[in-house]
């Protein structure tokens, strides 16, 4: 018996639900992209009261960055910063920049994994404002690196003040970031944040006093830290290391390690830390050292 036959009404409501095993960057955003559409489809169905917000911020765009672009503008607009200037800095940053969509993707793709609050893809884009935050900063940070310091402080000021999120823009993100929850993290000038690293809300990245130059931490790939977790100074946080919520970290972590405490120790004594094989940052398990830490302290 023929198959039945699926309308365009029908089509624009199937939700893609696998992504792609290995896809080129601009495959994987198409992907992306046309599973976002569905889910604001489908959402507009079942919730008319979001029907005019979901066609304006998404289903009337042709493409991811043309719908973040008018979501950030008009998050971030104000009486004397108007969201059609907003727009085409937004638009044209990330038109012109094959990075800043790529971190866009990595950046969506890490909070629907690492996340199980995050409903759907379209709900962080939408509603995320650690996701939002982010992806503003990387326009202000390009802007920094040229030249056009003014503006990029201006929309620093703009995202601390919508976001509740402070994030220098010399500061220095890779991609498949996730700030969970977001409000009150504070990323300072010279801070480095490497790739596939989740912070929690109130965690500060800040200098030790009035110092200048180098004064940031660094923080490699793969970290996980926690809520409140405070990192001073110009020291390196390892690649796949863990700070556990509430630490205050003066001192280099090595990778593979958990530094707990205030001021904050590794696990296992630092002669020889107790090393994990997981990537935190993507399990998000904030809690495995404890057992093994109580035994230290003891």
């Amino acid at each position: 018996m023929p198959g039945r036959q699926v309308n365009h009404h029908d089509a624009a409501l199937m939700v893609p639900t696998h992504h792609p095993a290995e896809s080129e960057s601009e495959l994987e955003e198409s992907w992306l992209w046309a599973k976002i559409k569905a889910e604001a489809h489908r959402d507009a169905e079942s919730e008319p009261a979001l029907a005019s917000f979901l066609y304006a911020t998404v289903l009337s765009h042709p493409s991811l960055a043309r719908s973040l672009a008018f979501h950030l503008a008009n998050k971030l607009c104000s009486s004397t910063l108007l969201s059609n200037l907003l727009y085409d800095l937004f638009l044209h940053s990330l038109s012109s920049s094959p990075s800043l969509i790529s971190a866009v993707v990595a950046d969506l793709l890490a909070a629907h994994q690492r996340d199980p609050a995050c409903a759907s893809y379209s709900h962080c884009l939408l509603n995320y404002k650690g996701f939002l935050a982010v992806q503003a900063h990387r326009v202000s940070h390009l802007l920094w690196t040229q030249s056009r310091r003014p503006l990029a402080l201006a929309l620093q000021s703009r995202i601390a003040d919508v976001f509740a999120v402070d994030i220098h823009p010399a500061a220095r993100i890779g991609k498949g970031i996730l700030l969970d929850h977001a409000t009150g993290v504070v990323v300072g000038e010279t801070a480095v944040i490497g790739n596939n690293v989740s912070i929690l809300h109130h965690v500060t990245l800040g200098g030790t006093g009035k110092v200048v130059g180098d004064r940031h931490p660094k923080i490699g790939d793969g970290v996980l830290i926690g809520a409140g977790a405070t990192i001073l100074g110009n020291i390196r946080i390892g690649e796949g290391a863990k700070i556990g919520a509430g630490s205050v970290v003066l001192i280099d972590v090595p990778p593979r390690t958990t530094a707990v405490g205030n001021p904050a120790r590794l696990v296992g004594g630092k002669g020889k830390p107790s090393r994990h094989e997981d990537l935190p940052s993507e399990s998000m398990d904030h809690t495995s050292f404890i057992q093994e830490w109580s035994d230290y302290i003891i």
